[in-house]
């Protein structure tokens, strides 16, 4: 379709090359157009349309995906005698005949494989083990610099990957974090642990509003254009994929210093994060000569930077409480100019690190940023007794809540210490009614973590139950039917707020229990116990040695769910919750789909099925004592296949013998 073509062509140029020719309204304009074409004509849907670029909210479910072609790892140093010794090495192996180095910038993301028919992405594959990784085909295309289709006419072959790097630019990086602290939710620690997560996201719609990127930089297959790696990716480019600009060919060795001289230094004015730098030997016939290792390739390896480092003196420690309760120590500084940026806080992360940093009031210490969000303190600047010199201001961690004042408490096996005190302590307090509300669990989605700041903060509600009061609130406030004066702001808002509420007393029983926040009882736990109890009040009163015969409940969860009915207010908490209508146990009709027919079995689901949807066979299976696992292993007891069931899992199940059984032949098995 040629408009289809156009807006594919307008994307490139906005995207890669960074010089649309058209206005954001008139590419707007465009887009509608194609969307409206697309609902009218949906015998055209095509799944690399422009359109499909904003993701769908469907759970996907990631499909495991065996690579053409191994996905090695590249040997790393941060010794420049080591890239001496590197080029020695590929000359001795080429005995001696002439050889050009690609320097590329190495990008600090997710490596990424491409697959393309015709000119169309067809599968976009994580490196995983490097044997076989992730189908994220539908996350990937979202990501606006990737092209779906290459422009028609082009010299490209029929079939080629590409490989390169998912990468998060620090604008994104820097929204996105700022968007979670606003919310309460822990901040990623950098671009590339925020672009990991957010391209595992099973939903589409979430990485599509995150603003992923894409370098790339290998080209692989039988049609590609020539023996030259730099060569190939010039033609990469020009079909319109998003190659570095920064690569250029060395002669010598001094040549490759240079390159690493220069961009340590200039990497800090790039709109993405770059740890290092890859040098690979250019032509394809003499990396074929060189060969590979068991582990990485021969003729290419990587330099990482040393992340920069700056001295400064360390003033003063305070304690942060997070939502969930950890408690986390900051340490203010004099300001120093570290990775372009003035840092005047660093995080010191925990008790543990803390005493081992054995830090006073006034010691120069060594701050480093190494891509990290928030600056670390990793060592004392110099040895010069400072311990003697300040022997009366050893910093100590707190033993104390620094909001609440509760003695706080470190549960075994983590490294954080927490406020217990979950319904008296502001943080935890907003915590707790932000987990409520969360979509998994009472799904109250007109609620946001501002909204809920804002009503704490007007003293509309100080637990999650409050928000069943807010209805008879705004009808005793708005009696004139004056909207704007009601304290929740009136007009449409409030309305979908207080309609959202409502719905929630709808949540089944187990996402009740899951909601209410009983610490380590997760989404699995909650849905064990609902079906093994059956109601609130069971689970309220089950006893240790209960708790811990039920498979999958062990001393922890058992340990915790006692504690949480132990306390008054907590089971005051509840009843107010069952007061106000919602649900306590088990529906009827659940309990009459419940049977242990594949009591302990393990099923995978794969395909597009016709009776019900993915999500309703998981219910039904694990209604009937089964378990849902995303991927085939020989543990797996059968496949519930639909249409379309994913080649490679077919390859798996039939290569393990594992059955694949039909919708029909399922339904039949549990007697629907």
């Amino acid at each position: 379709m040629q408009l289809r073509d156009e807006l594919h062509q307008h994307n490139y140029r906005y995207y890669v090359e960074n010089s649309p020719v058209i206005s954001d309204q008139e590419f707007d304009f465009l887009m509608h157009e194609l969307q409206d074409l697309e609902a009218k004509h949906p015998e055209l849907f095509d799944a690399n349309s422009p359109t499909q670029r904003v993701g769908s909210d469907l759970n996907n479910e990631f499909e495991t995906v065996v690579h053409t072609r191994p996905m090695l790892s590249l040997g790393n140093t941060y010794n420049r005698q080591e890239v001496a010794d590197f080029w020695k090495r590929v000359s001795d192996g080429l005995m001696g005949a002439p050889f050009q180095i690609c320097c590329e910038l190495k990008f600090d993301g997710l490596s990424i494989s491409l697959h393309y028919e015709d000119g169309c992405l067809t599968r976009a594959v994580t490196r995983g083990d490097g044997t076989q990784g992730d189908d994220v085909t539908a996350n990937v295309r979202t990501i606006r610099s990737i092209p779906l289709q290459l422009p028609k006419g082009g010299d490209w072959p029929g079939q080629f990957e590409i490989r390169g790097e998912i990468l998060m630019p620090w604008a994104s990086f820097e929204r996105l974090n700022a968007e979670r602290e606003q919310a309460g939710e822990p901040l990623f620690a950098n671009p590339r642990n925020a672009a990991s997560g957010t391209l595992k996201s099973k939903n589409s719609s979430t990485v599509a509003q995150r603003g992923l990127d894409a370098y790339l930089y290998y080209l692989l297959g039988d049609g590609i254009p020539g023996d030259g790696h730099y060569q190939n990716l010039e033609a990469a480019a020009r079909w319109g994929f998003q190659v570095s600009k920064s690569m250029t060919l060395a002669d010598t060795l001094d040549d490759v210093f240079a390159f690493i001289d220069y961009w340590d230094k200039e990497r800090r004015n790039l709109p993405v994060a770059t740890d290092g730098v890859v040098l690979k030997v250019n032509s394809l016939a003499q990396q074929k000569s060189l060969g590979m290792t068991a582990k990485s390739p021969r003729w290419a390896i990587a330099y990482k930077f040393q992340a920069e480092q700056a001295e400064t003196t360390l003033r003063q420690v305070v304690f942060q409480v997070g939502r969930t309760g950890a408690v986390t120590p900051v340490a203010n500084m004099d300001p120093v100019q570290l990775a372009g940026t003035q840092v005047r806080r660093a995080t010191l992360h925990n008790a543990d690190v803390m005493a081992s940093l054995d830090l006073h009031y006034g010691d120069r210490v060594l701050v480093e940023k190494g891509g990290e969000i928030i600056p670390k303190i990793v060592g004392k600047a110099e040895a010069d007794n400072s311990k003697l010199k300040n022997q009366n201001s050893k910093i100590e961690f707190v033993e104390r809540c620094p909001v609440c004042g509760s003695t706080l408490v470190r549960y075994e096996g983590e490294a954080a210490h927490y406020c217990p005190n979950e319904t008296g302590c502001p943080p935890l307090i907003l915590g707790r009614i932000e987990h409520f509300i969360s979509r998994k669990a009472m799904n109250i989605n007109s609620l946001g973590p501002e909204t809920v700041d804002d009503y704490y903060r007007m003293g509309l509600i100080s637990n999650a139950a409050d928000l069943y009061e807010l209805k008879a609130l705004s009808k005793s406030s708005s009696a004139e039917n004056d909207f704007k004066s009601s304290p929740l702001g009136g007009g449409l808002a409030e309305a979908k707020i207080l309609s959202s509420i409502e719905q929630s007393k709808q949540v089944p029983f187990e996402r009740v229990l899951y909601a209410i926040g009983i610490r380590f009882v997760g989404e699995i736990a909650a849905k064990t116990l609902a079906r093994y109890y059956g109601s609130m009040e069971k689970v309220a009163e089950a006893s240790m040695e209960s708790l811990m015969q039920i498979n999958g409940i062990g001393e922890v969860i058992a340990n915790s769910v006692v504690q949480y009915f132990a306390n008054p207010d907590n089971r005051a908490f509840v009843e107010r919750l069952r007061g106000y209508g919602l649900q306590m146990e088990i529906g009827e009709q659940q309990k009459q789909a419940q049977s242990d027919k594949l009591n302990g079995q393990s099923v995978v689901i794969s395909g597009v099925f016709q009776h019900h949807s993915r999500d309703e066979y998981k219910a039904l299976i694990e209604q009937n004592g089964g378990k849902n696992v995303g991927s085939i292993s020989n543990k797996t007891c059968f496949i519930l296949a639909g249409d379309n069931m994913g080649p490679a899992k077919l390859e798996k199940a039939q290569k393990l013998g594992i059955r694949i059984m039909s919708e029909d032949e399922f339904l039949s098995l549990i007697q629907m």
